[in-house]
């Protein structure tokens, strides 16, 4: 096989449309698949469009689907040699069906003859799979969205629920501090009898073991504590000494180690030897 014989079977081969324009833009030699393509869309014969002005018609501006005078523009750059390559995209819709090409005006590479090589290649898989992916990304983020609107939602809810637990327990040691505590210690230091009053310490500290769970907040401390307890209980977490505290309130030591061993009872840590501090700076 000779080789101009090779060539043409190799470029009949494309799948691309491909066309030669001599120096005045007209159509010098096709391939097979722009033949085809031209048959298939009902052109008459002959269907190489050989001695058609390509050039002509683009400069026309018949076709609606592309910019033709930027291609003509480009054609005649290349033909010139003031450009190497032109590359654009374009669509082709049928009414059966969506396409896309994409064309590409590229020097004939021949010192002795003035041409160009237009191509037109189907790219319609390409931009059909960009178009799915783009609905994909759409619906992506509709998703991420409604997911983010979901926990939002479930946040205030979680919030709303924490602040709801939170109020409960305040309720319980505030009811505790003000409706059982006050009238135990009453009874406690009252006429009783030995076996009495160890029942109702045991009473008092059962409370306490029942409050104790949740005084891990100092608010809810606070309900706990009276005045001079929470004064007291501030400065310890400050690290301040029983003399310290007791010089700043104006009190004896003594007092101050009173409320010291009353703020371990209320707290629950007269029988596990916790420091009294380290619990206080542990409260959020």
């Amino acid at each position: 096989m000779a080789a101009a014989q090779m060539y043409q079977v190799i470029v009949d081969s494309l799948s691309t449309h491909v066309a030669v324009l001599d120096e005045n833009g007209l159509i010098v030699e096709t391939n097979r698949a722009w033949q085809q393509f031209a048959r298939d869309n009902g052109m008459r014969e002959p269907v190489d469009c050989v001695g058609l002005n390509y050039l002509a018609i683009c400069e026309s501006g018949s076709r609606e689907s592309v910019d033709s005078c930027a291609i003509a523009r480009a054609i005649r750059k290349v033909l010139a040699g003031e450009s190497e390559e032109f590359l654009t995209q374009y669509s082709c819709h049928s009414p059966n069906e969506q396409r896309w090409f994409s064309l590409r005006v590229l020097p004939y590479r021949d010192r002795q003859t003035r041409r160009v090589i237009v191509t037109h290649e189907n790219i319609t898989p390409i931009m059909l799979a960009q178009e799915q992916l783009r609905v994909q990304e759409k619906e992506l983020q509709r998703k991420t969205e409604k997911l983010e609107e979901t926990n939002t939602a479930l946040k205030v809810l979680l919030e709303h629920r924490q602040r709801d637990r939170e109020q409960l327990e305040e309720r319980i040691v505030a009811n505790i501090r003000e409706l059982a505590l006050p009238y135990l210690e009453k009874v406690r230091d009252s006429s009783l009898a030995q076996r009495q009053r160890t029942l109702v310490d045991i009473a008092i500290n059962h409370l306490g073991d029942i409050v104790s769970p949740f005084l891990n907040r100092l608010s809810t401390v606070n309900l706990l504590l009276t005045p001079q307890e929470i004064e007291v209980a501030a400065l310890v977490r400050q690290g301040k000494s029983s003399q310290e505290i007791a010089d700043a309130l104006g009190v004896s030591v003594a007092t101050v180690s009173f409320h010291r061993k009353k703020l371990r009872r209320k707290l629950g840590l007269s029988r596990n030897g916790a420091n009294l501090r380290t619990y206080l700076l542990s409260l959020q």
